[in-house]
């Protein structure tokens, strides 16, 4: 806090035994598995403890999708020293949780697969490390792979710096090569055993400790946790002072608008992947503080002897739009909670306090909301959340956020997108993109694959990863991350596939899907109950056909001798609520409940659907 009066400041001095990075990456490149190894050579387990792979993904989703969705804190203690970490998500869409993250810490461990190399994540989270100056790391993970290039690795990597670097001490990093699934880190890429030391020594080298001072007290809140006990709870580096219990606080926005003053109520530190109870803590250390219920990300905590809010947290802004709305098809409360608009708006201005990265936007329809955030799988995954704590919705088809220019000319936004692929699939990538509006930028070699990067509009990638998994067979691989605005390039190819829509609503026969087996594929399987409206498959031509997806075998008292053989039908597509988004056009709804995942016209009554396209 303040010196007493008559007491000399004391001038700001590093504490040593404090650091803090950020472990950053393009998605799968081993972030996770590399904190693992990290907690277990630190000690943060004790001898013969069961410990889950992955340890840090501990959400549900997370665990099921095999990547990072929130951003979490650790602490690990290497030679009298608490390095406090922070894993970040490698996925694009989540990118907001890397920025906030970064207010947190004054150093990044940059991870890069050995064989794939840098690709646009990398490229993104480095940018926003550098443009905060952020001291980096760079391991080159994964060496034990038997198609990894190092050397070759490094080369991309030191291009990347030069392009990004505004400054010349961004071009002095230090680059490691090593394993977080052996559990190795070295400055030779020949290695093939050894420990974590080389790495955790170059942390202490090379990320600045915090520098402390007697200045009062400030924190800024970079996340937002919640206990049942205590309510929500401010997670944040303390930038400055020490605070102890029932020391009187207040939230501050970066406009210097007070929110509210109370007094501090617990005191948590990281230690491992527990949270420790403390008296009290001072500058440099990452905490979790109770006693602020209205908190929000962004704000500032703060002793009023200096009321000046530290700089507030800025995120990149949303580019793609989704229609969320309440559930009216015939189905509707079947399953769900959760149902009413009242419900739906309490439950998105939750999601709103917590996550930075996406926005909320009210339409004239009072039922209808408009969620803004950076991609399909950002959106997909609240959806997916929601579903699963009982909410019953229905979500429209993504659209992107066109802007206008200067000179009053419509503007779109663009993304450059990398894919590695077989050599013999080339073409036919390229075609599909092409058709897209899609322009090749860069064509060469990575070991057997090719690799290819474009710049396409992001209207152009919507629905379209399905198609890529098909024309590459299931082994391409496709990255891609906002770019720019650009000029808007026109009208682009709709689905090239008709929807089978359901005539009449009922339970859904083995005969009506036999018969119509050689029309396309099916959202659906015998006994399923369907309704009017409902699409229940996908036809091999253009156009939608309305099908009876309910008729029955009539009865007859003369049967042939193959009469009773029994129907054999393909199994049915499952559609999750990402590749639903993915595959509907404008017309059309996914309808999303607990219990199930449908697709439906938003206009049931086929009369009135078709009289409503012969008007359009």
């Amino acid at each position: 806090m303040i010196a007493p009066h008559g007491a000399p400041h004391i001038a700001p001095h590093p504490r040593a035994d404090r650091r803090a990075l950020a472990i950053v990456a393009h998605v799968d490149h081993g972030k996770t598995t590399l904190v693992d190894a990290l907690l277990r050579q630190c000690g943060t387990f004790r001898v013969g403890q069961h410990v889950e792979d992955c340890v840090m993904d501990s959400g549900e989703l997370e665990r099921e999708r095999g990547i990072t969705i929130l951003a979490k804190n650790t602490a690990i203690r290497y030679r009298d020293t608490v390095i406090n970490i922070v894993d970040t998500p490698g996925h694009r869409d989540f990118g907001s949780e890397v920025e906030r993250i970064l207010t947190m810490v004054e150093g990044v461990l940059l991870l890069v697969d050995a064989a794939e190399g840098p690709l646009p994540q990398t490229r993104f989270v480095l940018k926003k490390a550098l443009e905060q100056g952020k001291r980096p790391i760079v391991l080159i993970n994964k060496i034990d792979r038997g198609d990894a290039r190092p050397l070759e690795v490094e080369e991309e990597i030191h291009d990347l710096f030069l392009s990004l670097a505004t400054r010349d001490d961004h071009l002095e990093f230090p680059v490691l090569y090593g394993s977080g699934r052996i559990g190795y880190a070295s400055y030779d890429p020949a290695a093939v055993s050894g420990d974590l030391r080389p790495l955790l020594d170059t942390i202490l080298e090379r990320v600045p400790p915090p520098f402390v001072g007697d200045a009062p007290f400030k924190l800024i809140v970079a996340n937002i946790d919640y206990s049942d006990y205590l309510g929500r709870l401010a997670v944040g580096r303390i930038f400055s002072g020490r605070i102890t219990r029932a020391t009187e606080l207040a939230a501050v926005r970066p406009d210097g608008t007070t929110v509210q003053k109370g007094r501090v109520g617990k005191i948590y530190l990281f230690e491992g992947i527990q949270r420790v109870e403390v008296a009290d803590a001072s500058a440099g250390d990452i905490v979790v503080l109770s006693g602020f219920p209205q908190i929000e990300i962004g704000q500032t905590i703060l002793d009023l002897a200096d009321p000046t809010p530290l700089e507030g947290i800025s995120v990149d802004e949303p580019t793609l739009s989704m229609e969320l709305r309440v559930n009216d098809s015939p189905m509707s409360g079947l399953s769900g909670k959760y149902l009413t608009s009242r419900h739906l708006l309490e439950r998105l201005e939750k999601e709103l306090e917590r996550n930075v990265g996406l926005r909320m936007e009210r339409t004239p329809d009072a039922d209808s909301f408009l969620i803004l955030g950076r991609g399909e799988l950002s959106l997909a995954i609240l959806a997916e959340t929601m579903r699963r704590e009982g909410f019953e919705f229905s979500l429209g088809r993504p659209q992107v956020i066109l802007r206008k220019g200067d000179d009053g000319a419509t503007l779109e936004p663009f993304e450059e997108l990398v894919i590695d692929c077989g050599e013999e699939f080339t073409g036919a990538v390229i075609a599909a993109i092409g058709e897209r509006r899609g322009e090749l930028q860069h064509l060469g070699r990575h070991g057997d694959r090719t690799r290819m990067e474009f710049t396409i509009p992001s209207r152009g990638l919507l629905g379209f990863r399905t198609e890529f998994l098909t024309l590459t067979k299931g082994t391409g691989l496709l990255n891609h991350l906002f770019d720019r605005y650009g000029p808007h390039k026109g009208s682009l190819p709709n689905r090239k596939r008709g929807a089978m829509v359901a005539k009449e609503g009922g339970d859904v026969t083995a005969y009506a899907l036999d018969q119509l087996g050689d029309r396309g594929l099916f959202f659906v399987k015998p006994a399923d109950r369907v309704y009017a409206g409902q699409v229940v498959g996908e036809q091999v031509k253009d156009g939608d056909l309305v099908i009876q997806a309910c008729r029955k075998k009539h009865l007859t008292n003369m049967r042939a001798s193959t009469a009773d053989i029994a129907v054999k039908l393909q199994p049915p597509r499952d559609m999750t609520i990402e590749s639903a988004i993915e595959w509907i056009n404008d017309d059309e709804l996914v309808e999303v409940a607990p219990a199930a995942i449908r697709i439906r016209k938003r206009i049931l009554d086929h009369t009135k659907r078709k009289s409503a396209e012969d008007k359009s």
